[in-house]
């Protein structure tokens, strides 16, 4: 199994996990173009594509939806009310939604996978465990570890976690006082600090290699994020990682790493 991350952040998401023949898009919020050109990085074509997961409908995670279905279309998986609020914006996309159980594994290709809720300001946001010849977990936009997003990521060979900013960045920085409180709310973003915590859990845990994803351009750094996690990491054997706008090139989530 293979995880690469086309783009992690709030000008777009989009992440591909690969099994065997299985290729499986996690979130579409960048341009058709631009997840074609890292499709072909990979040495895949849109027609490999089993499917697209969304996590949630913000912009951020969707905005290439409506021109990849339009030109390519696929099997479109996501939970109920996520699935509503899809059809509510790209209404031609009905006959490939596929409505998801949460908390349920299901088969999509060669992988089994499971959706668990995770906290954010939207009436429904999730992440997902993707099960094959290894286990990778995946949850961003997420403002508070809860038992059932921990439960999710728990055991999983690689995770994708979400370190979102620097507390005294985001104080500090020139967001608007509404926009910084829903950010450190509990249904906002995970600081680099929550992030830490949550990383060694993992680690102890049994998980190999963390990816901290969805950092902010305006109040985070790369380098902030991967003190913060790296300190917290000190004695575990985990392997940490960074995905920004640009992507990740490639985790496997196996053995080996490319």
């Amino acid at each position: 199994m293979e995880v690469r991350v086309f783009a992690s952040g709030s000008s777009g998401n989009c992440l591909l996990v690969s099994d065997g023949g299985t290729h499986i898009l996690i979130d579409a919020g960048i341009s058709m173009r631009r997840i074609q050109t890292s499709l072909a990085r990979c040495s895949l074509a849109w027609q490999d594509l089993t499917g697209v997961l969304i996590t949630h409908e913000h912009s951020d995670h969707i905005s290439g939806l409506p021109m990849l279905l339009k030109y390519h279309p696929m099997p479109v998986c996501a939970p109920h009310t996520v699935a509503s609020r899809l059809l509510g914006q790209l209404p031609q996309a009905a006959d490939l939604l596929r409505i998801i159980p949460v908390g349920e594994a299901f088969p999509l290709g060669e992988m089994t996978v499971m959706a668990f809720h995770t906290p954010h300001d939207t009436d429904e946001s999730v992440g997902y465990r993707l099960a094959g010849s290894a286990v990778y977990a995946h949850a961003t936009d997420t403002g508070s570890v809860t038992e059932e997003l921990l439960r999710g990521l728990s055991g999983a060979d690689t995770v994708l976690i979400e370190a979102n900013h620097d507390e005294r960045m985001l104080r500090d920085g020139p967001y608007p006082f509404y926009l910084k409180k829903r950010i450190l709310s509990a249904r906002g973003h995970l600081s680099n600090g929550d992030c830490a915590l949550l990383a060694r859990t993992l680690a102890e845990q049994g998980t190999r290699r963390i990816i901290l994803g969805h950092l902010s351009r305006t109040n985070n750094r790369p380098e902030l994020a991967l003190s913060a996690v790296r300190a917290a990491l000190e004695g575990t054997s985990a392997e940490l990682y960074c995905a920004g706008p640009d992507g990740l090139e490639c985790v496997t989530v196996g053995d080996l790493l490319c």
